[in-house]
């Protein structure tokens, strides 16, 4: 099976996003530490809100580690400041509402779900290092575990 989206040890495709709290960030201007980019399906929905509410617990630690974590979908900066609100995250929440983000790291697919299909994103993180490169793929990623997994990673564990 070949492998989709950007793999390790190629360059983070860059972007700039606007962000929960206001402002926009810009991929390559966080070089010099390490970023976590997790791309999520849709604001509110359960397992959207467990990842974002994991992440969101664990993001001191992350911080410890001198890494940043940033959690992608395509939602409105309005429904992620909602979302955001509701469940009180603290995890910065990018909007990429013309999917241009989403096609770039290729997790806009095909989902089949009960005999379905339509257009959606794949659950999916990418650890990129410090100099802009991919360092790990999470792909099809299964919420329950995945921040300590992550975590792991980045602590070189």
């Amino acid at each position: 099976m070949s492998q989709i989206g950007p793999q390790p040890g190629q360059p983070a495709p860059d972007f700039t996003l606007p962000v929960t709290g206001g402002g926009e960030i810009t991929l390559s201007s966080l070089r010099g530490a390490p970023v976590v980019l997790f791309f999520y399906p849709r604001d509110d929905t359960p397992g959207c809100t467990k990842e974002s509410i994991g992440f969101s617990e664990r993001l001191s630690e992350f911080a410890e580690a001198g890494v940043q974590v940033f959690g992608i979908s395509r939602d409105s900066m309005d429904k992620h400041d909602k979302f955001a609100a509701k469940h009180a995250l603290t995890v910065p929440l990018l909007s990429d509402t013309d999917g241009a983000v989403t096609e770039a790291y290729e997790v806009w697919v095909e989902k089949n779900m009960y005999g379905k299909k339509s257009m959606g994103i794949e659950r999916a993180t990418y650890l990129i290092d410090a100099t802009g490169k991919i360092a790990q793929v999470w792909r099809k990623v299964k919420v329950p575990g995945h921040v300590d997994a992550v975590l792991d990673a980045v602590r070189g564990a």
